[in-house]
């Protein structure tokens, strides 16, 4: 037989030996991360439940308390996608109940109240007597409801602003339809106005024309007295004229 080679069989012994010391680094960093978290460093937790993640993906306590540092950080859904991934992946009752527990907060926080509300029921049917979860679970479906509620008078409100925009349009298209109509009304009147005034001018200016008989008579005896007065002058100028013409006497 062939003696085994020295240098495989030490590569061989090194990463065995290796391996609890492998196994133990996440564990390392998920206590370090607990203890940062303890102290309220919930940004350098997370770097230590990350690293205890990436060297065991499948490792249980680093993904959620990561998911709890990223919660206390209000990076809502991020936490609920770890915490989702803890329920998802556990069989164990006890641990679905708390990830699907904060599942709900995580995405009560982030407005997702519907969602939140299947997260709690999710939560009660691994563990229905947890009062903490009942409670969470009544006060979302309360805040649904107010948000309903709230958006059914939303509506209404819009509906009746449409109503009373519609309405509003119609009283100022019939006040317009009623201005313009007064308006060739009172042009209409105007202009018949203006042709009796025109008319009642004329009138007067025929009336103005016209001259009494008595007026007449009187006009036509002052022309006659004035013509013979013009021909009684006529007259004496012409005897005037062919008066004789005295001789001097020298």
């Amino acid at each position: 037989m062939k003696g085994i080679n020295i240098k495989y069989l030490i590569i061989i012994i090194l990463f065995f030996t290796s391996l609890p010391a492998l196994s133990q680094q996440p564990r390392k960093d998920v206590r370090e991360g607990n203890r940062l978290f303890r102290s309220e460093k919930y940004s350098e937790s997370e770097i230590a439940y990350r690293k205890a993640v990436d060297a065991q993906n499948n490792f249980v306590p680093a993904k959620f308390n990561l998911g709890d540092a990223l919660y206390r950080q209000e990076k809502f859904e991020d936490a609920g996608s770890y915490f989702n991934q803890v329920a998802e992946s556990n069989d164990d009752r006890t641990t679905k109940h708390n990830a699907f527990h904060n599942l709900g907060n995580s995405l009560l926080q982030a407005g997702q109240i519907e969602d939140a509300i299947e997260a709690y029921k999710d939560a009660l049917r691994n563990f229905p007597g947890d009062m903490e979860t009942k409670y969470n679970l009544a006060y979302a479906q309360n805040l649904l409801k107010q948000q309903q509620e709230q958006e059914q008078q939303q509506d209404q409100n819009k509906d009746k602003q449409d109503q009373n925009k519609d309405k509003q349009d119609q009283n100022q298209e019939q006040e317009q339809k009623d201005n313009n109509e007064g308006d060739d009304q009172q042009e209409q009147q105007q202009n018949q106005d203006q042709d009796q005034k025109d008319s009642k001018d004329q009138q007067q200016q025929q009336q103005e024309g016209k001259i009494s008989r008595e007026d007449a008579q009187r006009l036509l005896e002052a022309l006659a007295k004035d013509e013979k007065d013009v021909q009684e002058k006529v007259k004496k100028e012409k005897a005037k004229a062919l008066r004789v013409k005295v001789l001097k006497d020298w």
